[in-house]
């Protein structure tokens, strides 16, 4: 794959970036399951016990959060594409159209996934209140590309990146 490739000065409407989204939503569950295979294998079927409450080591939550981050970081900065950002024709861009370097990719993978914070309110809210209000939290993440004439959303102001259609 090249290291450039050619992209318009055109934003990519928030619908391709979401529909992007999807397709790479898949391939992270393809990796966290992977990766939850081989953890179970190393700790011999141990790693989440479940008397009573289910828990589930903090170091394998941190390697599982790692190794995702690992997939988008690593397409940002070898192409500018995640596998889902292909069959859309988009690209993670700096502002200049520029490949994203290794901070602006790391600031765009830390405050996209920022929400996540709210899974720990988990207990005091339930599953299913977290989980709206997380889908609520990442919509607004989201909405704020209707309004700016570049279509970044929030993860992009931080990195000062943005997703472009290719040409």
């Amino acid at each position: 794959m090249p290291a450039t490739l050619a992209t318009t000065d055109l934003p990519s409407p928030l619908w391709r970036r979401l529909l992007a989204l999807v397709y790479d939503l898949l391939i992270v569950v393809a990796i966290v399951m992977v990766v939850g295979l081989l953890c179970q294998l190393a700790t011999g079927g141990q790693l989440i016990h479940t008397a009573g409450k289910t828990v589930v080591p903090v170091w394998y939550q941190l390697l599982q959060a790692l190794v995702v981050m690992a997939y988008f970081v690593s397409s940002w900065r070898r192409g500018g594409q995640t596998v889902g950002m292909r069959p859309w024709h988009i690209r993670v861009t700096r502002e200049d159209g520029g490949t994203p370097s290794m901070q602006q990719a790391l600031i765009r993978a830390l405050v996209a996934a920022a929400p996540l914070v709210l899974l720990m309110l988990e207990p005091v809210l339930g599953m299913r209140p977290t989980l709206w209000t997380l889908l609520g939290v990442w919509a607004g993440w989201f909405a704020v590309a209707l309004f700016d004439p570049r279509r970044r959303a929030l993860h992009d102001f931080a990195a000062h990146t943005e997703i472009r259609l290719l040409g």
